[in-house]
């Protein structure tokens, strides 16, 4: 009962808001919803198939009490889509919402809408294997509960990571003891290279990617209809504690078999496709087929808006058209690390054909078209799916889009030059905007021409024409006031949840400020797992030239419980390192690593030494200011303003 109240006056209170929504809004928003498959109902049936239970409560929380997810949040997705939401993305949303336990097949079930992915649980000869649990451990745990009131109370024999993303990591300690791992009790299952990129993807782009992740999944923003409603795939990532405990198993190459608990698991290998370290997996006696995050409800990002290294769309389709001839024939149920699953062997062979055939299409016409010359937003114009696949809900931008894949494909190949010397040495944002403005006849004659292209509903030119205006007058209140409506409307127009989120958080920022955060927290598992490589890395990208000025450093480090050494050499802006070599006449630093680290991160060196925390051999004198030439890059940096 308290979480339906909840969801009610959730709803109640969204709805008596109105927000700001004009004539070329809701002519798109009525035409988009013309243009909809509505006839097919297929998603709705697989969508609330197999419930059987769900939470509760109308929150999860962790041990201190902090709420981890909020299922009353999202309650305010009933009826039919406000004006300020896209009809299309309004559907999915309601659909992703639906949370709780499921039963796909005798032996398999699924916990969907406690976490932006799904924790997939198989039933074995005498426990559980969970497949990918989830991003935080109380979500995760939480789960567990929830099945086991149906399944009983079954130890998890085993666990499977499908591949190196957090959101189907993260929560393993909720599910599963460590000292049960080490002792060979549960068995942790993950593809190769998992290790590696689990704690490697986000290390040296990490501050940036964090800032544009708060854009990407809307963190910042109310949930309601007219701000966040879900991020494409799911609807948000849960924010408790994210845990990681390394693989007792690899997966090599396609074809290798496993028995775990008496279920009988295919696996095909499939690297560099929604991650540099992913697989899929096959049931040959239950006829259930797994397809990661190689599968989804809608289509994926081949270069993510917070940023990664670019995917390969092509490698991504082939991989598709081999599962298709692996299991397509024997495959009965597909379930995928989010959304829903397909049932029925022509469904499930139809769902992989055609979005198989969108990666396809999406990779060949942009080369094709590349081949010809256009430039990467030449492409993005002109390249959409043909009818036939467009058509299906699947295939459709709820999360990726043809717009920024298309160009994702352009840069995978071309990199960020289009070829034309005119883009090759353009000015900073800031320069252009000065003199973008000065040319246009100033800031009056600018916002003039901003405001009579937002009267017509170009949205997409006022955007352009107020951001220069903008990032030539920051404080220009007219052109701020103006470019929130802007990303409003366009906001309320995208089809593309986190478009619809980045949108919404450029209007938030511009209209009151960076909702700032602290430093990013990391995950101990994390930051333990991290080879020190890796760390020396992070420490490099972290180097201020000017503080090093002609200054030059040459030390050993040694960090006796890792039985790691390392000859470090700072010296012209760059730092260097090599492990298992040792510097003649420098000074050798040893220490635990956690404090090397932390004596640097809090320019405490100086006082670590001194207490003895850090032990140092020769020349200390050598190493005078080594904390200081180091920094910590603020993770509140602007976007949408110079």
């Amino acid at each position: 009962m308290r979480s339906t109240c909840a969801a009610l006056l959730t709803f109640l209170a969204a709805t008596t808001a109105h927000a700001d929504v004009t004539d070329a809004t809701r002519r798109a928003n009525t035409a988009m919803q013309a243009t909809l498959p509505l006839a097919d109902r297929e998603d709705e049936d697989f969508a609330r198939r197999g419930f059987i239970a769900t939470w509760n409560e109308p929150q999860i929380r962790a041990a201190d009490g902090r709420v981890v997810w909020d299922f009353a949040s999202y309650g305010f997705l009933q009826g039919d889509a406000p004006e300020t939401v896209n009809p299309s993305l309004w559907r999915h949303a309601r659909l992703l919402a639906l949370h709780g336990l499921f039963q796909v097949s005798e032996r398999v079930y699924q916990v969907r809408g406690f976490d932006v992915s799904n924790m997939t649980i198989i039933v074995g000869d005498t426990g559980l294997i969970v497949v990918d649990p989830l991003t935080s451990a109380e979500v995760a745990a939480a789960a567990l509960v929830l099945a086991r009131r149906t399944l009983g109370d079954l130890p998890v024999r085993a666990v499977i990571y499908t591949h190196s993303h957090a959101d189907h990591f993260g929560g393993v300690r909720g599910i599963v003891d460590a000292a049960d791992v080490q002792a060979g009790r549960v068995q942790i299952v993950a593809p190769e290279g998992f290790m590696e990129h689990a704690v490697g993807e986000n290390v040296i782009a990490g501050n940036a990617m964090g800032r544009r992740a708060i854009y990407q999944f809307g963190v910042a923003l109310p949930r309601g209809p007219e701000g966040q409603v879900s991020s494409g795939i799911g609807l948000a990532l849960s924010a408790g504690a994210i845990t990681l405990i390394a693989p007792t198993q690899t997966i090599t190459h396609t074809g290798q078999a496993l028995t775990l608990d008496g279920v009988r698991f295919e696996f095909q290998y499939t690297p560099n496709t929604e991650a540099p370290s992913e697989m899929n997996f096959f049931l040959p006696d239950l006829g259930v087929l797994c397809l990661a995050e190689n599968a989804n409800a809608s289509m994926h990002n081949v270069l993510t808006p917070r940023g990664a290294l670019v995917r390969d769309a092509k490698a991504w389709a082939d991989y598709l058209t081999e599962s298709l001839r692996l299991y397509g024939a024997r495959t009965d149920i597909m379930v995928t690390s989010h959304a829903w699953p397909r049932f029925g062997r022509e469904r499930v062979a139809d769902f992989i054909a055609d979005h198989r055939d969108a990666y396809k299409y999406l990779h060949d016409q942009s080369v094709r078209l590349m081949n010809a010359g256009y430039t990467s937003r030449e492409i993005a114009e002109r390249v959409r799916l043909p009818e036939a696949l467009a058509s299906r809900w699947f295939n459709r931008g709820y999360y990726g889009t043809m717009m920024h894949n298309s160009q994702a494909v352009y840069q995978r190949y071309m990199g960020w030059y289009d070829g034309n010397p005119a883009n090759l040495n353009r000015l900073p944002p800031a320069d252009e905007a000065l003199r973008f403005v000065r040319a246009m006849g100033g800031p009056e004659r600018v916002l003039t021409e901003a405001q009579r292209a937002f009267d017509e509903g170009d949205y997409r030119w006022t955007a352009t024409v107020l951001n220069h205006l903008i990032f030539a007058a920051p404080n220009n209140s007219a052109a701020r006031a103006l470019l929130v409506r802007t990303h409003r409307q366009m906001a309320y127009q995208a089809e593309s949840a986190i478009w619809r989120n980045m949108y919404l958080t450029a209007a938030q920022e511009l209209e009151n400020g960076i909702v700032r955060r602290d430093g990013a927290s990391t995950s101990m598992d994390l930051v333990v797992a991290t080879p020190t490589a890796q760390v020396l890395d992070l420490l490099a990208i972290r180097l201020v030239p000017e503080r090093l000025g002609d200054r030059r450093y040459a030390f050993n480090l040694v960090f006796p419980e890792r039985n790691e050494s390392f000859a470090v050499t700072i010296a012209n802006g760059v730092l260097v390192h090599e492990a298992g070599v040792t510097l003649a006449d420098a000074p050798t630093i040893t220490t635990a690593r956690p404090v090397f680290l932390q004596a640097l991160a809090t320019q405490t060196m100086r006082e670590a030494v001194v207490r003895g925390r850090i032990r140092v051999a020769g020349n200390r004198r050598s190493l005078e200011g080594l904390g200081e030439i180091f920094e910590t890059p603020d993770v509140n940096f602007p976007i949408v303003t110079p």
